[in-house]
């Protein structure tokens, strides 16, 4: 089985974290599971839509890439899913979405879920994103930390700046509780390995969901599914498979 995973971030400044993440999928995923951890030039640099839009288009490309290559899934570990719907409709392995994939099985491990991202740009894009999936009503709110990418990434590496970092983070995610939520949902890659990255992570007895580690098994269980049940992405509505002429206009574009 491979394994095409694919983010947003720039490898050379988000090192540290890459590195945790690719070891984290070496001792996870199934012996017999090989992968791909895949950047993204330029990378996501600034908090716009711009930004979410272009990513999104490289994320359909790899998309169709990875089939190209022979992968047998493609995993996005961008949490804010762009361009998930079109990359889904453009090829014929299984596309998962950061996201959309730890909402969906967060919600089986507690009646309310909470949201903590990163920096509070972040918050209106998120509860788009729970408006576009249906949870608005099993969702207590979002939080953010305000902290700075950067912060995040040198805490990987910096027990002191993990310090400084974990008391801003414990606080909103107590505020979460305080409002009803039965589980916390780190929103973002970063700050999924960074908290929830130990075994048996949580917080006053609420989960906090590793994501990644939600998003690799997720993938191999989709290859799974799509090999001995026959199950795979509906090609009704919006996931209809792309016609070749489109997608050799959408590839020249």
């Amino acid at each position: 089985m491979k394994i095409w995973f694919q983010g947003a971030t720039d490898r050379a400044l988000m090192s540290p974290y890459i590195a945790k993440v690719e070891a984290h999928f070496k001792a996870i995923l199934e012996p017999g599971s090989e992968f791909s951890f895949n950047t993204t030039t330029p990378p996501a640099t600034t908090t716009h839509a711009l930004t979410e839009y272009r990513v999104g288009r490289n994320f359909i490309r790899n998309a169709i890439q990875a089939e190209k290559e022979r992968y047998d899934v493609v995993a996005v570990t961008h949490f804010q899913d762009p361009g998930l719907s079109e990359a889904k409709s453009a090829v014929g392995i299984p596309v998962l979405g950061l996201g959309e994939t730890t909402l969906h099985f967060s919600l089986t491990l507690g009646r309310k879920i909470g949201l903590v991202t990163i920096n509070p740009a972040f918050i209106p894009w998120h509860e788009d994103q729970l408006i576009k999936y249906g949870m608005q009503s099993r969702v207590v709110g979002v939080k953010a930390v305000d902290a700075s990418v950067l912060d995040y990434i040198e805490a990987f590496a910096s027990p002191k700046k993990f310090q400084e970092l974990l008391p801003k983070w414990e606080k909103e995610c107590r505020a979460l509780l305080d409002l009803g939520a039965d589980v916390i949902v780190p929103a973002g890659g970063i700050p999924m390995m960074l908290f929830g990255g130990t075994k048996g992570a949580n917080i006053d007895g609420a989960p906090i969901v590793n994501g990644m580690t939600v998003i690799a098994k997720a993938a191999e269980m989709a290859v799974k599914l799509r090999q001995h049940g026959g199950i795979g992405v509906s090609r009704r509505s919006n996931f209809a498979r792309a016609p070749e002429k489109a997608l050799k206009e959408f590839l020249e574009s």
